[in-house]
């Protein structure tokens, strides 16, 4: 039997993509809005809601049949989101005191433990972008007992159901402000996304998933924000049964689906996003959600919203680009370095006396499974 592929490379393209979405939607209701661009992006925060599936999903995926102890899993996930996210705290708090605003030290030190959105008034931390790494270490978490528990189709089936009634209990919360954190921000509530991706994982690694057609799937995503283009005009944000809850809680299992015929379409051989640029935009693209609009403010700060006399589609494509190239200066040199220090170094600290190292990994396992 064909052992199956360790990585999905389309699944690091869509990555990028998703990025790409967020920033789209920042760029447009911070800097300026551009005719069929920003009617797209208006609710781009969905990203979010597709990270958090693709994430339960690509660790499904992985640790399937190559469970580690829980204290690795923690310390690889920490490597991975903890060094770039304290970085980017740091230079958002910098950015803040530069251009004059106020430095929100409360909500960054409850940034750093990825505690801060699970308070309502510290939920955007230091970072605003980071509120999302708060969720994500909920999830790593729980991940060791779900991967024991292997949630299976019904489990992906309440999934499915959690959006909408979620969607629907907003209508209970008169304050939008509130509505808002306890539907868009808060661990608990983003969790069956996440747990919906980890079912879709562990399901397609055993086989038991039909095969997911792209590019109706495609189609489906696309319909679904095209539809939130009259919803908009229709409702205004501040009400319950606006599109802006909806576009992060409904959209989950279209975004699941993508997921699954994506990696569906990579295991045959024919991924839509395997060109090794489309790989490396996307290993880009966690660096470049957590930096971009730290990017825009000390444009918006000179400039105003938007900048006069200049093109808001020049101003887009100048910000982009910045942005996305400090991101990959970020990725080369802070991100994949750091990230390999603490994996292969762990650094303990101790009020008592110095723990003895943890043994090294089996020569026998493959490189991947250390």
């Amino acid at each position: 039997m064909t052992p199956l592929p360790s990585r999905l490379p389309s699944l690091t393209g869509l990555r990028f993509l998703a990025a790409l979405l967020v920033v789209g939607y920042h760029l447009s209701r911070q800097v300026g809005t551009l005719p069929l661009l920003s009617p797209l992006a208006w609710y781009g925060r969905s990203g979010v809601t597709f990270f958090f599936v693709l994430s339960g999903f690509v660790l499904a995926w992985t640790y399937a049949d190559s469970p580690v102890p829980a204290r690795r899993f923690y310390r690889r996930r920490l490597a991975r989101i903890w060094p770039l996210h304290a970085l980017t705290t740091g230079a958002s708090l910098a950015v803040y005191a530069a251009v004059g605003a106020a430095v929100p030290v409360t909500a960054a030190l409850w940034s750093l433990p990825l505690l801060h959105p699970w308070n309502h008034a510290t939920v955007m931390g230091g970072n605003p972008a980071g509120w999302s790494l708060g969720d994500e270490a909920w999830f790593y978490l729980l991940f060791p007992l779900l991967v024991r528990l292997r949630p299976g189709p019904r489990t992906a089936l309440l999934c499915y159901l959690a959006g909408p009634l979620l969607w629907l209990a907003g209508a209970w919360i008169a304050d939008p402000s509130l509505r808002s954190w306890l539907l868009d921000y808060l661990p608990l509530t983003r969790t069956p996304q996440f747990l919906l991706g980890v079912a879709l994982g562990l399901a397609l690694r055993r086989g038991r998933l039909p095969t997911v057609p792209l590019l109706p799937t495609w189609l489906a995503v696309s319909a679904f924000h095209l539809l939130l283009i009259p919803w908009h005009h229709a409702v205004p944000d501040h009400l319950w049964y606006s599109p802006y809850s909806a576009s992060h809680l409904l959209s989950a299992p279209l975004f699941a689906a993508l997921v699954t015929a994506t990696a569906q379409a990579d295991l045959r051989g024919r991924g839509p996003l395997t060109h090794p640029a489309f790989t490396r935009l996307g290993d880009w693209s966690f660096a470049w959600y957590l930096v971009h609009e730290i990017t825009f403010r000390p444009w918006l700060h000179h400039y105003g919203h938007p900048a006069p006399g200049l093109p808001t589609a020049t101003t887009w494509l100048l910000l982009t680009t910045a942005s996305l190239t400090l991101a990959a200066t970020l990725h080369h040199c802070a991100e994949r370095p750091l990230e390999r220090l603490l994996r292969d170094h762990p650094v303990r600290i101790s009020l008592l006396a110095p723990r003895r190292p943890e043994p090294g990994p089996s020569p026998s396992l493959p490189a991947r499974h250390r």
